[in-house]
C-alpha cells in the first residue's frame, strides 16, 4: 500500500507478492494481515552484494521488528544472495526559518530533524542487535558499536548494514561489537 494510492512498481510488486506467499504460512497470517508496506528499493552495497530495503510506516514498525527474525529469513530464502532489512518511513523536516515559523505556529517536533531521523534509520537497521555505543572520528566516520552478545547473528549483515545506512544518509559507518566491561 502506497500513500497517495500510487502504483506500486514491479520491484515492490514483487516484494508485495513475497510477503503475500509468506501470510499464508498460518503462523504468520493473524500478524501480517494487519501490517502494510510503503515502498521497497533495491541497492548494491558494496561486493557485489545487494540489499533489499522493505520501508513501513512508523506507527507499524513495533509489529514488524516482533516477527522480523521470521520475515528476514523467508524472505532472504526467497531473493537468494540478498539481505532484507525493515526501515520505518520517516520524514525529515526543513528547518524553521523567520517567514515559516509565522505560518505554522506548531513547534518542530524533535522526530523529525535530520540527526533524530538518521539516528532512528541506525536504529532500525540494527535491530535485532542493540546499539551500545555511537562516536564520531577526527574525519567524520560514525563508529557504532553493537553488542557483542548478538555477534553471531547479525556479523554477517555488517557490511550490509553500513551500505545501507550510506545510501539513505550519506554517512560513512563502522559497526564494531564491544564487550563491556564494568
Amino acid at each position: 500500500m502506497k500513500p497517495n494510492s500510487k502504483k506500486l512498481d514491479e520491484y515492490e510488486l514483487g516484494i508485495f507478492q513475497a510477503l503475500l506467499q509468506l501470510e499464508m504460512n498460518p503462523d504468520l497470517k493473524a500478524q501480517l494481515r494487519k501490517l502494510n508496506i510503503t515502498a521497497a528499493k533495491e541497492i548494491a552495497v558494496g561486493g557485489g552484494r545487494r540489499a533489499i530495503i522493505i520501508f513501513v510506516p512508523v506507527p507499524q514498525l513495533k509489529p514488524f521488528q516482533e516477527l522480523q527474525v521470521q520475515l528476514v529469513r523467508e524472505l532472504e530464502k526467497k531473493f537468494s544472495r540478498k539481505h532484507v532489512v525493515f526501515i520505518a518511513q520517516r520524514r525529515i523536516l526543513p528547518k524553521p526559518t523567520r517567514k515559516s515559523h509565522t505560518k505554522n505556529k506548531q513547534k518542530h517536533p524533535r522526530s523529525r530533524i535530520l540527526t533524530a531521523v538518521h539516528d532512528a534509520i541506525l536504529e532500525d537497521l540494527a535491530f535485532p542487535s542493540e546499539i551500545v555505543g555511537k562516536r564520531v572520528d577526527g574525519s567524520r566516520l560514525i563508529k557504532v558499536h553493537l553488542d557483542k552478545a548478538q555477534q553471531n547473528n547479525v556479523e554477517h549483515e555488517v557490511e550490509t548494514f553500513s551500505g545501507v545506512y550510506k545510501k539513505l544518509t550519506g554517512k560513512e559507518d563502522n559497526f564494531e561489537f564491544l564487550e563491556f566491561q564494568l
